[in-house]
């Protein structure tokens, strides 16, 4: 079995920062890519950051130049520091893992961690 934990979320000032973080957890034989996606009330999922195996990474043009994803292979985790908050970030952060494990192809969410942006 393949667990995704998040951890992170929380209450900040606009203009502050905040770091995710998501461990996969499990029979894990290989990441091919994790990512990070949110959802804020009444909307739908959308994209926030990728980065692959190889450490290739690619953003929303939401949040380019303010986010970052980057990752521990050791731990199986993967983080986004998010800089430069704004109230449109306000959102459930969701992390996505599409991996191998010993059973076979997984492709899974976290619960999600709250992300809440004041002014």
């Amino acid at each position: 079995q393949v667990q995704l934990v998040e951890s992170g979320g929380g209450l900040v000032q606009a203009g502050g920062s905040l770091r995710l973080s998501c461990a996969a957890s499990g029979n894990i034989f290989r990441i091919n890519a994790m990512g990070w996606y949110r959802q804020a009330p009444g909307k739908q999922r959308d994209f926030v950051a990728t980065i692959t195996s190889g450490g290739s990474t690619a953003y929303a043009g939401s949040v380019e130049g303010r986010f970052t994803i980057s990752r521990d292979n050791a731990k199986n985790t993967v983080y986004l520091q998010m800089n430069s908050l704004k109230l449109e970030d306000t959102a459930v952060y969701y992390c996505n893992a599409d991996l191998i494990s010993t059973s076979g192809l997984y492709n899974g969410w976290g619960q999600g961690t709250q992300v809440t942006v004041s002014s």
